[in-house]
């Protein structure tokens, strides 16, 4: 698709500020709902997340039920039981507050709210025929960037497969920024979402349907958290740097929402449904690999990356300043002690087949900016598997 030639499109009304969250009852009573439904999970709940927000709530007389059955790589069964659990109640809205698993819960119980059958009936691209209910969404970790996508992905255990269900109607209506509920994330969550976010504008920045709107936000967000998330991981309580985070992760959030994303998706998805792998780790262990793969045919935009990463490439052919696109993902990962290969996540490659058939049904395999046949995904994963990152 030409450079001109593109689409754009991000209904979500973003409010950010720290401390925004205990205006969440005034801000979701304005869209006329009369009984929400909070979607969540035991962690966040136990660690009085949602104080402020259900205070919030109480103050302009609001009713609201709370489900926080979330699990991570949410499933189907939690979606159903959700579902269930918002008839009951009478609810009109589900308000998400969490990390990408309850906005992806939230979004499931939305879908079904107003459509028939099962939420795997909705896999793939557009269709979901009857707009969902409000959806509200209030993360709690920078990284999915789920309040400002288009998706929702839920893991089928019966086929061990992370599905992806994508329509203009799962944007948010609400997104509600609050770095404040960031400042308690342990090291490790603030690493795999931090590195997840990078991943997302990364691969945003270099898809085939990239377009200047999709770019502008992927590069400001690429450059936020080079700036950022090293400092959050080691701090961790600085808010001005959580705050950035959070921001950074919303824009990642609309560029891939406009340009899909890449192989790193594609495989790390089912890295998720069949190893159960948090989704942060698997995209961060596996970024290297794919943009060494990837270099070839994007050796440019590598270069940009670069520098927007606070590299000095003066003097560097596009190829060598790309090269230093992954030394630096490379050298973040280790700061921050994620493994440098997936066999230390729990990748087993005894079901190599079956990977590279899941990750081959991913629609982002079409847009990454290298070509890609399964023989590579095969290739890709096996030199993550072992840490080689020798040329492809």
């Amino acid at each position: 698709m030409s450079s001109t030639q593109f689409k754009y499109f991000m209904p979500a009304r973003v409010e950010c500020g720290n401390g925004i969250s205990n205006r969440t009852g005034e801000m979701v009573k304005e869209l006329g709902v009369t009984k929400i439904l909070i979607v969540t999970d035991k962690g966040v709940r136990g660690a009085n997340l949602l104080e402020g927000i259900e205070r919030s709530i109480h103050e302009v007389d609001l009713a609201y039920e709370i489900y926080d059955e979330v699990e991570p790589n949410p499933s189907v069964e939690i979606i159903n039981r959700g579902s269930i659990y918002f008839y009951q109640n009478h609810c009109d809205a589900v308000l998400a507050v969490g990390g990408g698993s309850s906005i992806d819960t939230a979004k499931g119980i939305a879908i079904l709210a107003t459509n028939p059958g099962n939420i795997l009936d909705y896999e793939g691209v557009g269709k979901i025929k009857n707009p969902p209910i409000p959806i509200i969404s209030i993360p709690t970790t920078a990284g999915t960037g789920s309040e400002t996508t288009n998706s929702t992905v839920i893991t089928n255990k019966q086929t061990s497969f992370k599905l992806g269900v994508l329509s203009s109607h799962l944007f948010s209506t609400l997104a509600i920024l609050d770095p404040a509920l960031t400042l308690g994330l342990p090291q490790g969550i603030t690493a795999s979402t931090g590195m997840d976010a990078l991943t997302h504008a990364i691969e945003s920045y270099t898809s085939k349907d990239a377009s200047p709107v999709s770019k502008g936000f992927a590069m400001q967000a690429i450059k936020m958290i080079g700036e950022n998330l090293i400092k959050t991981y080691f701090v961790g309580t600085d808010i001005e740097s959580r705050e950035q985070m959070l921001v950074a992760s919303m824009m990642a959030g609309v560029a891939f929402s406009q340009s899909r994303l890449g192989n790193v998706h594609a495989i790390s998805h089912t890295f998720g449904g069949v190893f159960n792998i948090p989704h942060g780790f698997a995209n961060a262990a596996l970024l290297p690999f794919v943009m060494t793969f990837n270099l070839p045919a994007c050796a440019e935009k590598y270069k940009e990356i670069a520098i927007a990463l606070g590299k000095d490439v003066s003097g560097l052919t596009n190829m060598e300043a790309g090269k230093k696109a992954i030394e630096t993902v490379i050298e973040m990962n280790q700061s921050m002690n994620i493994p440098l290969n997936i066999k230390d996540l729990g990748v087993s490659l005894d079901l190599l087949p079956k990977l590279v058939e899941d990750s081959m049904r991913s629609g982002n395999v079409f847009v990454n900016p290298r070509l890609t046949k399964a023989s590579d995904i095969e290739s890709i994963i096996k030199r993550a598997y072992y840490g080689d990152l020798g040329i492809f």
